[in-house]
């Protein structure tokens, strides 16, 4: 009887299967989001849409999509949100994660939650095999007020 080894390397296009649940990949991803939800469809409405990253696996239709979003509260016009939602979808399962604060908020909850629903994205790319690099953003001062014209004495 002999001992047979396979010493060849496995192909790098065979298939891995992977046994997994929304509470596995929600934990994982979503653990600093302020809600999670599943379901079938997106959550997100696209007229609120600011920016939006979308990562998509060509051969099966799962994606992973990271939007910024602005609304106002149902009710309570003066209460602006911002929301960063991490949405992955695997077959005809969607997971989403928020991100929201009131945008009235100190800038450094701005970059906090831009910050954690980032990681969250990259992190979740690896799922469809996609890699992502930072890049840098200028935000531009939102005029408030007129601004006094200034004088020479």
């Amino acid at each position: 009887m002999t001992n047979e080894v396979d010493t060849d390397e496995p192909d790098w296009e065979t298939p891995l299967m992977l046994a997994t649940t929304p509470a596995l990949l929600i934990h994982a991803l979503m653990g600093t989001a302020s809600a999670v939800h599943t379901g079938w469809v997106s959550c997100v409405d696209e007229s609120l849409v600011q920016s939006n990253v979308l990562a998509m696996d060509d051969s099966a239709g799962n994606y992973v999509r990271l939007v910024e979003q602005e609304f106002v509260e149902d009710g309570k016009p003066e209460q602006v949100w911002r929301d960063w939602t991490l949405e992955v979808r695997i077959g005809a399962v969607l997971m989403t994660g928020h991100w929201q604060f009131e945008a009235a908020s100190h800038p450094s909850d701005w970059d906090w939650n831009a910050r954690e629903a980032s990681r969250a994205f990259e992190r979740a790319c690896v799922l469809i095999g996609r890699r992502v690099r930072r890049t840098l953003a200028v935000d531009e001062p939102v005029p408030t007020a007129a601004v006094p014209r200034t004088s020479r004495h």
